[in-house]
């Protein structure tokens, strides 16, 4: 046979398939009326692994394998489909919708927000490409930087969520769960390294180096070359500058950034000493508001599922059956649990789609400890 009589039989197939296919589902819409009514859930097991075994000895040896990928992503869609009939409007959509009528159409130029660390810091040039005339209160650490925003001492707070280098800040997701907050914009900094000492200092007489924990990382090609030197971690990369402007000391100097030697007044030894040239910082901005501006297309969430083999794999299919893009996928170990782990999921998808509206109904009903984290935009 010819390849285009072949491709013709293909095509025969796929009509018949694809119409078995909606005969199954509209099946599929029965059996979720039938289950709305006598209140069963959607899931069940052992249904689904009996499923896949007779289907697998339907197919046969040459195909079994196959058969069962086709009817994992099969069961996917079903169970997604039974959750659009069965779930009604959970309260995580309601307030979603609520936002998008109550927040202003523009996002605000003025505000009171809170940093960590102190003048100099890269969370102050996070913010300063955020707002246009920010009034900035300077925090220790990042606690208070949630606290602040959750008390109402500040509208708004900016965070360190990842670096390109570095990758994530855990200590960020962690304060996630204990606080309370809503993402209302992120964006992107380009984080260039410089080392700053006090003047008249060499190279060869720095003794110690202090700077943020993230940033050390983000340099350590360079520190490896040095021989008998110190690191020493402080709570912020300009509290670093200004803590060597401060002791006058000739053997310490601070990885920091370039504005902070004109702000301290302190001299570059090597610049741009960073592992890569490309070296940026995300930074999210919190409210403890639910405020969604427009142009928002990313989502984040919170959730734990059972520590139970295909637990996230019914989780992840779901972004899947949607069609939404699952662009990051972070865990944190639970306190006091035996490997259990939350998940934080970022998902690119504007805020107006109903597959979103889907999506988080699916997960509110069908995941632990589910959390809404925000939708918003990012500026880069």
């Amino acid at each position: 046979m010819k390849i285009e009589d072949l491709r013709e039989e293909i095509d025969r197939t796929d009509a018949m398939l694809v119409e078995l296919f909606n005969r199954r589902m509209d099946i599929v819409k029965s059996i979720a009326e039938y289950k709305t009514e006598n209140n069963i859930p959607i899931y069940d097991s052992e249904r689904e692994r009996k499923l896949f075994d007779r289907v697998a000895t339907l197919a046969g040896e040459k195909t079994q394998a196959y058969v069962r990928t086709l009817y994992a992503v099969i069961t996917d869609l079903s169970r997604s489909y039974q959750g659009s009939i069965i779930h009604k409007e959970s309260g995580i959509v309601s307030k979603i919708k609520s936002a998008l009528e109550n927040t202003p159409k523009l996002f605000p130029q003025k505000a009171t927000v809170a940093c960590q660390g102190t003048e100099g810091a890269y969370s102050q040039l996070a913010c300063e490409k955020l707002f246009e005339l920010p009034s900035i209160m300077y925090f220790n650490n990042w606690d208070n930087v949630f606290s602040a925003v959750e008390s109402g001492l500040c509208r708004y707070g900016i965070l360190p969520i990842e670096n390109s280098t570095a990758g994530t800040v855990n200590r960020i997701y962690d304060l996630m769960t204990d606080n309370n907050f809503s993402i209302v914009r992120s964006v992107k900094i380009k984080t260039s390294h410089t080392l700053l000492v006090n003047s008249g200092v060499k190279l060869s007489d720095v003794k110690e180096i202090i700077s943020h924990e993230q940033a050390i990382q983000q340099c350590d090609n360079f520190l490896r070359e040095l021989k008998g030197v110190k690191v020493t971690y402080c709570e912020n990369t300009a509290v670093a500058a200004k803590t060597v402007r401060d002791s006058g000391r000739k053997d310490l100097a601070a990885i920091s950034s370039r504005p902070c030697s004109a702000l301290y007044g302190l001299s570059i030894l090597p610049n741009s000493i960073q592992n890569n040239d490309v070296n940026y910082t995300r930074f999210i901005c919190i409210s403890k508001n639910t405020e969604i501006y427009p142009g928002a297309n990313k989502t984040s969430f919170m959730l734990s599922v059972p520590n139970k083999p295909g637990s996230l794999y019914r989780v992840m299919s779901k972004f899947s059956a949607l069609g939404i893009n699952l662009t990051k996928l972070e865990s944190r170990p639970i306190p006091g649990s035996e490997f259990e782990f939350l998940f934080y999921l970022d998902v690119e998808s504007s805020v107006y789609s109903p597959a979103l509206f889907e999506l988080i109904n699916e997960l509110a009903y069908g995941t632990d400890r589910f959390r809404y984290l925000g939708s918003y935009s990012e500026m880069t």
